[in-house]
């Protein structure tokens, strides 16, 4: 398979800019992306990318920036081999769950230890949404429930889940890289129950689950928020990350139309994790 390597320069290089602007090219078809001393770089397959899309989106950028491009044609990448060489170092979320590579050695011991080799999936739980995720995760009571893993990424999520009971548990993506990835790593992990569908909200049409894990973005939550509520049974809990605090009343306006009512919200650094209930 054939990438497009996009690197951007972004003036000024702040956090919250590239966050921001990972998302939106996240919406367009980018899968993968790498902090750079000067900005980011962004990968998309070669045949899923439009320049014309990715032009219009700096357009109309909300921040005033100076955003400059380079498009470079890549072959298949060791992907574990180069976050090894930069960017996945072990992580402990709420003293209790330690995320870490196969390469990596003196792992911290935790209760729950979870073997994460991302290749081009996201969510090593470094990200403060899947951060925040883990932690949801890790403070209710998920034993003998039906979960789903909404954008499961490298289905860490639905690991964690599975390590604490929940059964069954059903990972969903729309990208094919990311369900391999996942079947990977559930392989590595010893939860071999957990079921991987490749797709979107369409999925769920003959589901009924207790608990969903939504970590996605703010205009696929909006879009599918309602096929989340028609899947959850009464009284299930819909967690969602993957947008900013300001982005809530918004969301939570939708969750009203949807038969939803929001219980509480968390945030780090700007980003933020809701729990809803199905009412």
């Amino acid at each position: 398979m054939q990438y497009i390597e996009l690197k951007l320069t972004i003036q000024p290089n702040e956090e919250y800019i590239v966050d921001l602007l990972a998302s939106y090219l996240g919406e367009i078809g980018f899968e993968s992306f790498e902090e750079d001393v000067d900005g980011m770089v962004a990968y998309i397959q070669r045949e899923e990318f439009n320049e014309d899309a990715l032009k219009h989106l700096l357009a109309n950028f909300p921040y005033t920036t100076d955003i400059q491009y380079e498009i470079i044609n890549v072959d298949q990448i060791n992907w574990n081999e180069e976050w090894e060489k930069h960017y996945f170092e072990p992580i402990v979320i709420g003293d209790k769950c330690v995320i870490h590579s196969s390469f990596h050695t003196d792992v911290p011991q935790a209760e729950y230890d979870i073997v994460i080799d991302p290749k081009m999936s996201f969510g090593t739980g470094h990200h403060e949404t899947t951060s925040l995720m883990i932690e949801e995760i890790l403070s209710v009571d998920l034993n003998g429930k039906l979960v789903l893993d909404m954008g499961c990424g490298t289905a860490v999520l639905a690991i964690l889940a599975a390590k604490r009971g929940a059964k069954p548990v059903i990972a969903i993506d729309i990208d094919p890289w990311c369900t391999e990835n996942s079947a990977e790593n559930i392989q590595t992990n010893g939860v071999n129950w957990i079921q991987i569908e490749l797709g979107g909200a369409e999925k769920l049409k003959t589901v009924k689950a207790d608990v969903i894990f939504a970590n996605i973005n703010r205009n696929i939550l909006l879009e599918d928020m309602k096929q989340y509520s028609a899947s959850l049974n009464e009284g299930g809990v819909l967690y969602m990350s993957g947008f900013y605090t300001a982005d809530i009343p918004v969301l939570e306006e939708e969750m009203n139309h949807n038969g939803l009512k929001l219980i509480s919200s968390r945030e780090k650094n700007n980003w933020a994790v809701v729990t809803t209930i199905k009412l």
